[in-house]
């Protein structure tokens, strides 16, 4: 998405419908690199509409690589501006949202931030304690500053007290940023000419070990989708009873980034329900009826 610094008004305008645009039609559907001979990445989807987007914007789009290792060994810095392997905030037990934006973005980068905060409010689950969320800028000029007066800015939108411990706002050189986007397939190239951004919208949920299990596309999530997205990624550590059986009614398309409910498994489920319904009505008329016999029987007696 093309994100803004410091454009006229037509300009900014302009540039806002594109990146509304491209948000609607590539974040979803990742094209597969431009010029490839290559066959798309296990996990990749094709774009559709990639004929017909601007050159630039090919290059644009996730490769889900669903399964793959996030490198924990790259060094990036904190808010505090302390050099972080990004392993630290992995190996505890709990799954990690990863946001990959940076922070002088006035717009898409922004709504993805939001979004993450208004799916998670409804949850019971809570950063810091059932999850952690780690944004990396993919902007090698942001600073840590940059990056603590965000986190102070979504701790305090988000609203959960103890939070603050859940939420990691970091910065890297080049070299580390291009190993975390990589590892993600997060692609994004840099227009000179508008000096701003071009790329995708969209969230990664990763394993406590740092595995890529779902990615959710676009800049609104569902509290569904997160919820069942986390319940996943924690490998069985977060979710209760009913938990799982949502899952069972509702699998992940990777093609849209989100969960919809599974036919089949919910036709299945009616089967089954059905005829467990339909045993216990037969258990309860032979009983009756073994009552009602016993009863005859003592009154001839």
């Amino acid at each position: 998405m093309f994100e803004r610094r410091s454009l006229g008004l037509r300009s900014s305008l302009a540039l806002g419908g594109l990146a509304l645009s491209l948000a609607l039609i590539g974040s979803g559907r990742p094209a597969a690199a431009l010029g490839s001979s290559e066959p798309p990445p296990i996990g990749s989807i094709e774009d559709p509409n990639s004929a017909t987007k601007p050159p630039m914007l090919r290059d644009v789009g996730y490769d889900q690589k669903i399964g793959g290792q996030l490198p924990l060994d790259v060094e990036l810095r904190d808010e505090q501006g302390q050099a972080v392997k990004i392993g630290e905030y992995f190996g505890h037990g709990k799954p990690v949202i990863l946001a990959l934006v940076y922070y002088e973005c006035p717009m898409l980068c922004t709504m993805v931030l939001n979004g993450v905060v208004s799916g998670l409010k409804p949850l019971g689950l809570t950063a810091g304690k059932d999850f952690d969320i780690v944004a990396v800028s993919f902007n090698p000029h942001d600073t840590p500053a940059l990056a603590k007066a965000k986190k102070l800015n979504y701790v305090d939108r988000y609203g959960r007290a103890g939070s603050e411990a859940g939420w990691h706002f970091l910065t890297a050189e080049p070299a580390a940023i291009a190993r975390v986007t990589s590892a993600v397939g997060f692609r994004y190239v840099w227009d000179a000419g508008a000096k701003q951004f071009a790329h995708p919208s969209g969230i990664v949920l990763l394993t406590p070990g740092g595995e890529i299990s779902r990615y959710l596309f676009g800049v609104d999530y569902e509290p569904k989708d997160l919820k069942l997205g986390l319940i996943e990624s924690s490998q069985g550590r977060l979710g209760t009873l009913t938990d799982q059986v949502l899952l069972y009614c509702f699998h992940y398309d990777p093609a849209m980034g989100r969960y919809s409910a599974a036919v089949i498994n919910l036709v299945r489920a009616g089967g089954i329900l059905t005829l467990l319904l339909f045993g216990l009505f037969l258990v309860l008329a032979r009983r009756r009826s073994s009552a009602s016999a016993a009863h005859r029987v003592e009154g001839t007696l």
